[in-house]
């Protein structure tokens, strides 16, 4: 990070020189460090400028000219998404910067730093990646500006992106930069995105740039498939019998590290017309998507002006032990030195906690994971995971004997894929999960749960804690997994997601409906007992998201009343670049499905005064919000649930006290005095999801999508009503 490193090396230059918009943790949970660790062992002397300031050049510099070039991130988050909230207002904080200071990093962080580098040496090659880059890699709806830009490789003049976790790529593009060879001609390294000035005349081009003439996006049918088995996006999940497998799997595994041995193409509407026909931009969304598969995917062709993006299929995903080698790298495991004491918030949070696995299948279409590291579920091997566990009771400081979390962007896809690679080779599904399971996917959590036993029985090691959200639709499959984590994995409250309680906003989410939060709820209850203890779930909801009306979330909401939810804090849909829902949001066509210009429109919750009610429907029983509420009922002519009954879901007065009894008055609602005689006390929160009958319980104030824990409120026991 500085000259005087160098020198304690014996370096008068670095090959590479890293800028990102996190500090530098050395911990396999940030990318920098995987990417650098990555290339110091491929025998790359590997530089790294953190959170540099960008208002000139010079910071940029402080390394000296690199040998090969420059590699920018804005660091593990997009650095829009880093810096404002869902309403677009400017947060104060930044949890990956020393003490939690905010302002360290530029809007569009990508842009910004590749022209500090390009000012600093112009010579010198920039490769950009990491999420802000990943998600950006093609021309995208931009909530912020609230318009389509160009992909941010010609917005930066970068030489060449790279997408996804990228450990091949990278190494290929160091080894292939040390021989001499331009960035601009490795346009065959999978996961990876340049700029062309011409087509290439030995390709075959399928059109897909309108949509009534959309080219073939879809795989030849195979002669194996269930006719009777259809994704949710239309197309077909193949499977074969045993015998026919066997003849070709040998072929399907030779195939699998070909990269571009089909010499074919897709080419997309162009920038130009996706940013004027909302139409095209969701049917470009939907190919992109139906493209991510890396056995089958297709190279994407996007032109730009007079040039085009060329955006290679997605990489091989590791095996077992390359995942292993990775997470295998001499990590320190903590801030580098030079912050000294400050706290990295980021870091407090992951530094007990060990991640076991990448990518999702789950499509949730609001989520992004699957665009940055894939649906293929790449696991690492129980030993590794194991010896990530010593390193952290022997080398963490602080380290009192929890494991904070055994997780990764869910907890329990641990070595859960197709049951066939062939069918896998085959699949263009856009989930696993929805909207039923797949019949070809493993669901044993077998695994998971012999690697939960082995790491909690490490000397040492006193409790293993699972944080990372639960995929409950898997895990009822296994019930023996679910008794495990109740039994022994949940401190007392265990957070899942079913995002809401209405079928059209879950399946635009591409969410499974709440009967099956029912029957993971009652298997929850039940092993809590037999375990003799109160445990309590904590459900997460989004609100305004695409495909939610104000009558859905009013539901909802009733929903939550009933079950005795109080929600904390909420949080409203944030679209973040090439998320289908995202798609859905600026186009108001739904992407999952095929679209065209005759296509029923979605419904948005777009305008601010929508979006707030929708949150404000979350948190029903906040007074700040009673107004707004009534003002909606009535107006969707459910006045009859303004009362103060059980039934009814907001009050008709505002409290005595309250700052806006004065406005609003604390007279009786002219059209809710339902219900009888207000209480002089509100009550006191109810359990999510309590084991006894009878009694006074504790109650739980909901925290919806923050990572923190709930609060507690009083015992629960009701209060006395006043007499008049």
């Amino acid at each position: 990070m500085s000259r005087e490193e160098m020198d304690q090396l014996g370096w008068d230059s670095c090959d590479i020189i890293i800028i990102s918009g996190d500090a530098y943790v050395d911990h396999p949970s940030f990318g920098m460090a995987v990417i650098g660790r990555s290339w110091e062992k491929q025998g790359f002397r590997v530089g790294i400028i953190a959170q540099p300031d960008w208002s000139s050049k010079e910071d940029f510099m402080r390394l000296g000219k690199p040998n090969l070039f420059y590699a920018v991130s804005a660091g593990n988050m997009d650095s829009m998404i880093n810096r404002y909230t869902a309403d677009r207002k400017l947060r104060h904080d930044d949890a990956y910067t020393p003490n939690n200071e905010g302002g360290k990093r530029p809007d569009r962080a990508v842009l910004v730093y590749t022209q500090r580098c390009k000012e600093a040496f112009s010579d010198v090659p920039v490769l950009i990646g990491g999420i802000e880059a990943s998600l950006r890699r093609i021309a995208h709806y931009d909530y912020w500006s609230d318009k389509v830009r160009r992909s941010v490789l010609f917005d930066s003049k970068a030489d060449l992106l790279v997408y996804g976790n990228a450990e091949r790529a990278i190494a290929e593009i160091a080894h292939r930069a040390s021989r001499g060879e331009a960035m601009k001609d490795m346009l065959d390294i999978r996961g990876t995105a340049a700029i062309i000035s011409e087509l290439p005349g030995d390709w075959n081009a399928k059109d897909s740039t309108r949509v009534d003439k959309p080219g073939r996006v879809d795989p030849i049918p195979n002669p194996y498939h269930y006719a009777d088995e259809e994704n949710s996006d239309g197309s077909s999940c193949s499977t074969k019998s045993q015998a026919a497998n066997d003849e070709v799997e040998e072929q399907v595994l030779h195939i699998l590290p070909s990269p571009g041995s089909k010499q074919e193409f897709i080419l997309l509407p162009s920038y130009e017309k996706v940013r004027n026909d909302p139409v095209l931009y969701a049917h470009t969304s939907r190919v992109l998507h139906l493209e991510t598969n890396p056995a089958n995917a297709r190279t994407l062709v996007q032109k730009h002006g007079e040039r085009y993006l060329w955006v290679s299929p997605p990489a091989i995903p590791l095996t077992t032990e390359e995942m292993d080698e990775v997470f295998d790298l001499p990590f320190q495991r903590i801030p580098h030195p030079a912050y000294g004491s400050a706290r990295i918030p980021a870091y407090d949070m992951i530094k007990f906690s060990v991640n076991i696995m990448r990518g999702c299948f789950g499509g949730c279409s609001f989520c992004s994971i699957t665009e940055h590291e894939g649906r293929w579920i790449q696991s690492r091997s129980e030993d590794s995971v194991i010896r990530e566990i010593e390193k952290i009771r022997d080398m963490t400081p602080g380290f009192t004997g929890t494991i904070s979390d055994l997780g990764g962007p869910t907890a329990n896809m641990y070595h859960l894929n197709c049951k066939s690679e062939v069918i896998h080779a085959h699949c263009r599904r856009l989930s696993c999960v929805y909207p039923t399971i797949c019949k070809n996917l493993k669901t044993d959590h077998s695994a998971t749960t012999q690697l939960y036993r082995r790491a909690r029985s490490l000397p040492g090691v006193k409790r293993i804690m699972i944080a990372s959200g639960l995929r409950y639709d898997l895990a009822v499959e296994d019930p023996e997994y679910v008794k495990e984590l109740v039994t022994h994995h949940v401190g007392g409250y265990l957070k899942i997601a079913p995002e809401h309680s209405e079928d059209g906003p879950l399946s635009k989410m591409m969410k499974p409906g709440m009967g099956t939060y029912d029957k993971f709820k009652e298997m929850f209850d039940r092993f809590s007992r037999e375990a003799g203890k109160e445990q309590y779930l904590i459900p997460y909801f989004i609100a305004a998201h695409p495909g939610t009306t104000d009558e859905d979330m009013m539901n909802l909401a009733l929903w939550l009343k009933s079950n005795g939810f109080r929600a904390d804090q909420v949080q409203a849909f944030y679209p973040s670049p090439m998320a289908s829902a995202t798609a859905m949001y600026h186009s108001e066509r739904d992407p999952l499905h095929r679209v065209n210009y005759k296509t029923s429109k979605v419904v948005i919750p777009k305008g601010e005064r929508q979006r707030r009610l929708h949150k404000a429907f979350l948190r029903y029983h906040d007074p700040d919000n009673w107004p707004m509420l009534r003002e909606a009922l009535e107006r969707m002519g459910k006045a009859h649930l303004i009362g103060y009954g059980k039934k009814h879901l907001v009050p008709p007065t505002q409290p005595a006290n309250h700052p806006s009894a004065k406005k609003y008055g604390s007279k009786l609602h002219p059209k809710g005095s339902q219900g009888g005689k207000p209480a002089a006390k509100a009550k006191p929160n109810l359990p999510s999801s309590g084991t006894r009958k009878k009694g006074p319980r504790k109650g739980t104030i909901l925290t919806q999508h923050t990572g923190l824990p709930p609060r507690q409120s009083g015992n629960g026991s009701k209060p006395k009503r006043k007499r008049r």
